[in-house]
């Protein structure tokens, strides 16, 4: 399979089996969401074939939705206003074309049943719950509501329709913690297959039975869970690389005999047999390592005072919306937080007061003498000079930093050969989130808030970004759904929801343990 010149895939093959839970894996642009292009034919493949069980229905999830029209959310959990009519319209026209025994059929008059099923509406609510919607939010129209909301309805209309597979592209980028949890224990008890592409390292642990890495151009299969994958990985390159060096040995020793002896008549016979022996051989190719995190050292930000920001009796409301009122909160230095809480409880506005980057109408708000703090979102972007490249941008927040170790760190966050020279002006969004993200790390303020900065970033370079902050010896605040991302650095979670903020002095699992969230999610799938 090429696209736009560039070949993807050679002679790559692989099965997904009633019940299989396989993640797709390789680094950004190696062709995950093409392959699940492939599988749907909404792009065929030089060469090769698609096969398919007629009987089988796919439903697709896509990393992005808007929404059109006055449809209600629950409207869009059901279908009816657009996937129930497009099904319908497709049935007749393939009806009057006597097209009725195909699987293009088959599957639309499935999808079709699950949509007029009598207990829909009751199903697409019970998934709206799970999803983290309320009542009171079933009849709001989609428009009024986030991306991230419409594509949770998306979703709940993908699980009431059951599909026999099941395709999701980064199904977590949209759901809070609770919500990420609940769809987690769904899909373990789903009884059709999965195949998902995910940056979400603990989702993966835990969902996932069966791995394939596009490597090499072909898709390489893995048993067990992501961990699994790594350590297999590992071990087959091992395996390669030994049995490379073993042959090129051979090589050597036969060559050395054809070259010491080629020219003495009584062994020039053996000689060439040798030679032949060589020619007859099938080279093993020298492996690539697999990629690993890229390791470097945050430079130490200046010394931050005990009490790196305090708030006293905070009162912010939007116009009518209050959403805090008599808020108290101290950070301390060196503390690693993390703020939880339903989508739309108010974490991205607490992060926000404590930078001091929105007015609230009462109350105090202190940085501790002497505290830098630096603030990160994913959509910031104003900080950056449109006339330097991104290698310029970066050198310019680094002067003691040398181009070498400047260029490492970018290649780690996915700024490749060409890339650096990129001016600033023309990067893509995610692209200029990257880059602000780097000129964080080569800089660091000694209070770092950071507001879902594993967004855009692919499950390595996750990594390597977990990597640096675990050596970080600031003060950290941030929001993150990457369940692995959060075990890892956080020693304290702040859980935001209704106006109230509950501190929990501990590490993830102690707040689960504590609030018994694992509990509530599991308990919403059998809810009516």
């Amino acid at each position: 399979m090429t696209l736009g010149g560039r070949v993807l895939f050679e002679n790559a093959s692989f099965n997904v089996n009633y019940g299989d839970r396989v993640a797709l894996v390789g680094p950004n642009g190696a062709g995950k969401t093409t392959l699940f292009s492939i599988i749907l034919k909404q792009k065929i493949p030089d060469s090769g074939v698609v096969a398919r069980d007629e009987w089988t229905m796919v439903g697709y999830l896509p990393q992005e939705g808007e929404a059109h029209g006055d449809e209600t959310i629950l409207d869009v959990a059901t279908g009816r206003v657009d996937e129930l009519p497009q099904l319908e319209k497709r049935l007749h026209e393939l009806e009057a074309a006597g097209e009725v025994s195909g699987p293009e059929y088959l599957e639309a008059h499935a999808k079709h049943d699950a949509l007029t099923d009598a207990q829909v509406e009751t199903k697409a609510k019970k998934m709206l719950r799970g999803l983290g919607y309320r009542e009171t939010d079933f009849n709001r129209k989609a428009k009024e509501m986030s991306g991230g909301w419409i594509m949770r309805a998306r979703l709940a209309r993908l699980l009431v329709m059951e599909p026999d597979l099941l395709l999701l592209d980064e199904p977590t980028n949209h759901l809070d913690l609770l919500a990420l949890l609940w769809l987690q224990n769904y899909l373990k008890n789903y009884s059709g297959a999965v195949l998902l592409i995910s940056h979400d390292r603990q989702f993966m642990e835990e969902i996932v039975t069966q791995v394939y890495e596009i490597a090499e151009k072909k898709l390489i299969g893995y048993t067990g869970n992501y961990t699994d994958y790594l350590r297999q990985r590992e071990e087959r390159y091992e395996q390669q690389l030994a049995a490379h060096k073993n042959q090129q040995k051979e090589i050597q020793a036969l060559q050395e005999f054809v070259d010491r002896f080629r020219a003495i008549p009584s062994k020039s016979s053996q000689a060439m047999s040798k030679l032949k022996q060589i020619e007859r051989l099938e080279l093993i190719e020298k492996p690539l390592a697999p990629r690993k995190p890229f390791r470097f050292q945050i430079p130490p930000p200046p010394r931050g005072p005990q009490r790196a920001v305090q708030l006293r009796n905070i009162h912010m409301a939007y116009g009518t919306n209050h959403v805090y009122r008599g808020l108290d909160l101290i950070v301390e230095r060196g503390e690693r937080t993390v703020l939880v809480g339903p989508n739309g409880a108010g974490k991205s506005t607490l992060l926000k007061i404590i930078a001091g980057l929105v007015p609230f109408q009462q109350g105090e708000r202190d940085l501790g003498h002497n505290g830098v703090l630096g603030y990160y979102s994913q959509h910031r972007a104003a900080s950056l000079d449109p006339e330097r490249t991104v290698l310029e941008e970066v050198v310019a927040s680094a002067p003691v930093m040398r181009e070498d170790e400047v260029r490492g760190v970018l290649g780690s966050f996915m700024f490749r050969k060409d890339d650096i020279h990129k001016k600033t002006a023309v990067l893509s969004g995610g692209e200029k989130s990257r880059l602000n993200l780097v000129k964080f790390l080569v800089d660091p303020p000694n209070l770092l808030l950071m507001d879902e900065p594993t967004t855009h970033l692919d499950i390595l370079t996750v990594e390597s970004l977990t990597l640096a902050l675990e050596r970080y010896e600031g003060t950290l605040v941030f929001i993150s759904h990457d369940v692995h991302f959060i075990r890892r650095l956080a020693t304290k979670v702040l859980h935001v929801n209704a106006g109230q903020v509950a501190s929990y002095p501990g590490g993830y699992d102690y707040f689960l343990e504590k609030t018994g969230a694992a509990d509530d999610a599991r308990a919403a799938l059998t809810a009516g």
